[in-house]
């Protein structure tokens, strides 16, 4: 049933496309209501009434199964330009004094450890002191999908698949390691070779898989014949790091970011020590963002100052 966009526009209710938006960046029906802390009945009447208002199925959901159908993509895709828009209305009345105010809202991924970026931080307060900055922690997917919501000004994670409705910059390069912490069996040991790590149990972070941003070191975790089971996963590096040191198992860490946990004897480099597998971070922004002066501000100081150091300088071992 095909409906009046004239009576779409009049009826329709924001409030089921806001929810219909979390439930599309949702595994089922259960986590939206968790996200967005109401009862489970309660989402489900919701998609329901939009379905309705609609005249199309949206959401294929059956036991095992829950994914957007056409209809429920595009969709999608346009409620999430809503979302943004009505989300930035305040920019709309932006303060148009000389002096930059705004606030700034950064996505970063949580293993983030770059002199540039601090840098950019530095310059851009000692430039804008009435400009204020948030920076939210999270992993590099949902980052990714805030910048394409509209809610975070840009993000500092890692990038998988590229979407045409955003902007990508290389940030730096970073290079991961096997690590395990003084209760692990192999701690302190010399000499180890790949053949000594056959079997061991392994934690690594969530985005550790074939088909997502660090499947460099899904690759590094199988060649190195650890055991299939990863026994514990975080999106946090923190937490990674406290289940390596805590004897859960081997783990991948960005080598750079733990140089000092190694000097204090808090984490062993296990092999192999040659050609350890390559990340990029990336700077991700989204060209159809309406920014504040400060957003612009703080943006183009970041890309100038990438665009200043040579890829060599950015390049952490």
């Amino acid at each position: 049933m095909d409906i009046a966009p004239e009576r779409l526009a009049r009826e329709l209710d924001w409030n089921l496309l806001r929810t219909f938006v979390v439930l599309a960046e949702s595994r089922s029906v259960t986590d939206a209501a968790e996200r967005l802390l109401l009862k489970q009945p309660s989402v489900s009447s919701a998609l329901r009434r939009l379905e309705e208002r609609m005249g199309k199925r949206l959401i294929d959901r059956r036991p095992g199964h829950f994914r957007l159908t056409e209809a429920g993509e595009l969709l999608y895709r346009e409620a999430v330009d809503i979302q943004g828009a009505i989300l930035r209305l305040g920019t709309a009345m932006r303060d148009v004094s000389e002096e930059v105010r705004g606030h700034v809202r950064v996505a970063m991924a949580s293993h983030v450890i770059c002199p540039l970026f601090d840098a950019t931080l530095a310059a851009f307060h000692a430039c804008h002191p009435r400009a204020t900055l948030s920076i939210d922690v999270m992993a590099s997917r949902e980052a990714v999908a805030a910048v394409t919501g509209q809610r975070a000004s840009l993000a500092v994670c890692l990038v998988h698949e590229r979407s045409p409705r955003l902007e990508y910059r290389r940030l730096f390069r970073e290079f991961f390691g096997l690590f395990c912490g003084p209760g692990h069996p192999l701690f302190g040991q010399e000499g180890l070779t790949r053949a000594d790590l056959a079997g061991q149990s392994s934690v690594s972070f969530v985005t550790d898989q074939m088909t997502d941003a660090l499947r460099p070191v899904t690759m590094l975790r199988a060649e190195s014949g650890l055991d299939d089971r990863i026994v514990g996963t975080s999106a946090n590096l923190e937490e990674v790091r406290r289940m390596i040191v805590a004897g859960l198992g081997v783990g991948p860490l960005p080598i750079h970011v733990v140089r000092r946990d190694v000097a204090d004897g808090l984490l062993w480099r296990l092999p192999p020590h040659d050609n350890p597998p390559a990340i990029d971070v990336h700077v991700v922004w989204n060209p159809k963002t309406r920014r504040n002066r400060a957003e612009e501000a703080m943006l183009a100081e970041l890309l100038g100052r990438i665009e200043a150091t040579p890829m060599a300088e950015r390049i952490y071992a």
